[in-house]
């Protein structure tokens, strides 16, 4: 007699009505998330795509190694282009150690307290505030207050007080996303608190602590009314090709005022010159998140969780 259970293999592996109908639902969304994964993108590349085709004509390494010329109608961007290098890598300098041992302190250290609590409410607070208004405060604080003046160190001190917010929220999730169980272990082996951040912690959340930095290295680079008050200027002649033709006491050019300047303000430029300022800006931010990502990445292979 056969049981209930006598069922051949061939049967007892066939999808059933509910199989299939969960396999093509799942199909569905896969195509549809696919999809507007595209059109997320496609933007992005129509946008970059248009200031290329534009721009082709006047791109060239003359392009990028030269001053503006012809009260801006022509020429390159040499000026501009070295003076938001100087400007995203001295507020890099003073935004990141500052964001990621404020994020240390309050993740690791810090109890939860009325003094956390407004400290964390001010830096989700400062996040909000419009940039305008750091620029005002950067005038108050760094050119009359501190005496610095509208110089390359006043304008980076404005964007890394801008920045700061991005860096401490990235840093206290990266940290948070440590397991307790690996600092618990480490205590338990005598290690102190430092020593567990610094050898455990820490290394286990640079990746994340580096989207930090990707996103503050984008918003520095194309900021402009932080810096039009406080460092930037119209025009600035340098020595065409040194990295050091600017001091950090000066005035500078950047970018992204040099572009608003040459798009608004001067009549007859040349066509292709807002749209190659456009792409050696935009290329520039992403090379520099390239290189971040990629280093992300190593750094995730790393991992032994």
């Amino acid at each position: 007699m056969n049981s209930s259970t006598d069922i051949s293999p061939e049967l007892m592996f066939t999808e059933t009505g509910i199989g299939r109908r969960n396999r093509f639902i799942e199909n569905v969304f896969k195509i549809f998330f696919f999809i507007m994964t595209c059109l997320m993108i496609l933007p992005l590349l129509l946008i970059i795509g248009y200031l290329f085709y534009k721009a082709l004509p006047v791109l060239s390494l003359d392009f990028l190694f030269s001053n503006p010329k012809d009260n801006m109608r022509g020429g390159g961007v040499w000026a501009p282009f070295l003076g938001t290098i100087y400007l995203v890598v001295v507020s890099l300098l003073v935004a990141a150690p500052i964001g990621v041992f404020a994020a240390v302190y309050l993740n690791e250290y810090a109890r939860d307290n009325w003094f956390t609590r407004i400290v964390n409410l001010a830096v989700v607070n400062l996040a909000g505030v419009p940039s305008i208004v750091h620029a005002l405060f950067g005038v108050g604080a760094f050119v009359l207050f501190a005496g610095l003046g509208e110089s390359i160190l006043a304008a980076s001190l404005t964007l890394a007080i801008m920045t700061l917010p991005v860096i401490i929220a990235s840093t206290t999730e990266a940290l948070k996303a440590v397991p307790m169980s690996f600092r618990e272990a480490c205590w338990n082996l005598g290690a102190t608190r430092w020593q567990t951040i610094r050898r455990i912690v820490l290394p286990n959340s640079i990746s994340g602590i580096l989207t930090g930095v990707i996103l503050q290295v984008s918003r520095a680079a194309g900021e402009t009314a932080p810096i039009m008050f406080t460092g930037a200027v119209f025009y600035k002649a340098i020595a065409e090709g040194n990295p050091l033709a600017y001091n950090i006491t000066d005035q500078c050019m950047a970018l992204s005022l040099h572009l608003y300047t040459i798009s608004t303000q001067v009549p007859d430029v040349t066509e292709g010159i807002p749209y190659g300022t456009a792409i050696v800006l935009v290329g520039s931010v992403l090379l520099v998140n390239a290189a971040a990502i990629i280093l992300r990445i190593y750094l995730r292979t790393r991992k032994r969780w």
